[in-house]
């Protein structure tokens, strides 16, 4: 698998609130054997453990937290009594959150005897980017200080935004239309791709719809849907007259026509990026049938869209849960630039040759990136001299 299916999911015309674009997703057959469920913590607020506690102590004085938006419980069960998750507030905390990683098994959790897994949706995903290359370098090069070589990348954190702080998210999400059989939605700020969010049931989707403005999405959304103009609404047209419209039967082929187009339209141009783009997927967890996935882009540097995520996908690859956080520029050129260095094995003369920069154009790049604790002064300086001395 390297690429998100969604089989069995339709799209509808889009609803529009200023530059806010949300488009439904709706299936003719909801995913039978898997709900998602509510889960209300006793305690909401900072947790990573899946439990609902406050932040945790790991023992060396590394203290892990993250604000959790909301917790999910996927059911395979097939009693079909579960109700979808509500999910937990951070109280009056500030709007940029700050999730750091943390260790699978603390992320998806099943309890003795129950078919049922408890996450913390999207943190997957967020853990599987902030430990891209975490260890740090793998070769004792001496440009690296001796921090980088002893406890690499750490701490490794980056800022996001409740969506409750994105200008018209909230406003939009309290007007929109649910649709019948509706399964998810596809959030647009600016008509740029903010994020992807499916569930496998329209009841679960009914009672998640609330909880989107409580989910994080990265700067560039926020900064999108501040700064963005309002986006045209979608609007059918109908011919009607000679060869046009005639009666009922041909009003509803007509309907049925802008429908398609609409979707081909989207799918084609507005969903590309996200459709299109082969990803690597880590599996975190199997579930009967269904596997629970996160997944990387491949931080290429050529102008796409670039999403992180997690999923949870039947046993043909069809998705029946999705949820999606868009990378800002600055993320995708970090991820690039880390995974450059370990391909290079954190040479940096033979990463700088790989890039086609200099050395110096290389220092830069990592400094600006946020990795300039990496780098020794004294070993660059050496390493510069004997580049000199050939």
């Amino acid at each position: 698998m390297t690429r998100i299916d969604l089989t069995g999911l339709g799209v509808r015309a889009a609803q529009v609130w200023g530059g806010i674009r949300l488009v439904p997703l709706v299936r003719e057959e909801p995913v039978a054997g898997l709900r998602l469920r509510r889960e209300v913590y006793d305690a909401p607020g900072l947790a990573v453990d899946g439990s609902g506690g406050d932040a945790v102590d790991v023992g060396d004085g590394t203290v892990l937290t993250s604000y959790v938006p909301h917790g999910f419980v996927a059911d395979w069960s097939g009693s079909g009594r579960e109700e979808a998750a509500y999910g937990t507030r951070l109280g009056d905390g500030p709007a940029a959150v700050v999730p750091v990683r943390a260790p699978h098994h603390r992320l998806a959790k099943r309890r003795r005897g129950e078919r049922r897994l408890r996450f913390l949706p999207l943190h997957l995903a967020l853990d599987g980017y902030l430990s891209l290359h975490f260890g740090g370098p793998t070769v004792l090069w001496e440009e690296w200080s001796r921090q980088a070589l002893r406890r690499g990348l750490s701490p490794r954190a980056e800022a996001a935004y409740a969506g409750v702080d994105v200008p018209g998210l909230a406003e939009a999400l309290r007007v929109f239309e649910v649709h019948p059989g509706q399964c998810g939605v596809l959030v647009y700020a600016a008509d740029a791709l903010a994020a992807a969010f499916v569930v496998p049931h329209p009841e679960d989707y009914r009672l998640l719809h609330p909880t989107l403005v409580e989910d994080l999405y990265g700067e560039l959304v926020h900064q999108y849907a501040h700064y963005g103009a309002p986006v045209p609404e979608f609007t059918a047209r109908i011919r009607d007259g000679a060869g046009g419209v005639r009666d009922l039967a041909d009003l509803r082929a007509a309907a049925r026509e802008q429908e398609r187009r609409w979707a081909v339209a989207h799918d084609g141009l507005m969903a590309r990026d996200l459709l299109e783009t082969p990803y690597a997927f880590e599996r975190a967890y199997r579930m009967g049938s269904f596997s629970l996935y996160r997944f990387l882009p491949p931080f290429l540097r050529d102008g796409r869209e670039q999403h992180i995520g997690e999923l949870i996908t039947d046993r043909k690859g069809r998705t029946a849960y999705l949820k999606t956080f868009r990378l800002s520029d600055a993320q995708v050129r970090r991820g690039y630039l880390l995974r450059r260095l370990a391909s290079c094995d954190w040479h940096p003369g033979r990463t700088a040759e790989a890039l086609g920069v200099s050395g110096e154009e290389l220092v830069r790049r990592i400094r600006s990136a946020g990795f300039g604790a990496l780098l020794d002064a004294h070993g660059l300086a050496r390493a510069a001299r004997a580049s000199r001395e050939g």
